[in-house]
């Protein structure tokens, strides 16, 4: 009896979280995304879909989700891609971004995903049009690399890390959700 009752506990949860998501796909990946993201316009030919969040109480910032599609088989391996996302934060502590860093790999419906959340402080990058931004402390990144016979795909999350600690259950259904459209 217990078990049943757990069962449709984790059954009615399923059903609520994907009644507050939404399915859409782009650059040869379906995905359901939560209704509380907004849909933006891409900032580039290589952003395949552009979101953002809005920061939580006390935050001041929005959190962007990006995924970006690159072309088949570009964008970089797995590990010059976490390299490169390690070198955009720095750790209060003293330690590497590396080894603050948590990565996951998993296979979602056939593709490899190979997930990193890293907190500290981010230094974005410079836009072609303006100087160098200045670095934001307390900053958090979700990342997946998404490999798959047409991809690879990379889905980030970068925002405050209250905020993202508020969102890490969405993107992790995001995650969760992705199959591959041919």
């Amino acid at each position: 009896m217990r078990r049943h009752a757990v069962t449709l506990a984790l059954f009615a949860a399923v059903v609520a979280l994907a009644t507050d998501m939404i399915r859409t796909e782009a650059a040869g990946l379906r995905f359901a995304v939560p209704r509380t993201w907004d849909r933006v316009p891409a900032a580039s030919d290589f952003r395949a879909a552009q979101w953002k969040l809005h920061p939580v109480a006390g935050e001041r910032e929005d959190t962007e989700v990006v995924l970006f599609f690159f072309g088949k088989g570009k964008g970089g391996s797995v590990d010059e891609n976490l390299e490169r996302w390690y070198g955009q934060f720095s750790e209060p502590d003293g330690r590497t971004a590396r080894d603050a860093a948590v990565v996951t790999i998993r296979t979602v419906n056939g593709l490899r995903v190979t997930a990193v959340d890293l907190p500290g402080t981010y230094k974005p990058g410079q836009m072609p049009s303006g100087p160098l931004p200045p670095p934001k402390r307390d900053f958090r990144m979700l990342a997946a690399i998404i490999e798959g016979e047409d991809g690879p795909w990379f889905l980030k999350m970068t925002g405050p890390q209250r905020t993202i600690a508020a969102a890490k259950a969405d993107f992790d259904a995001v995650v969760a959700s992705l199959t591959p459209h041919r």
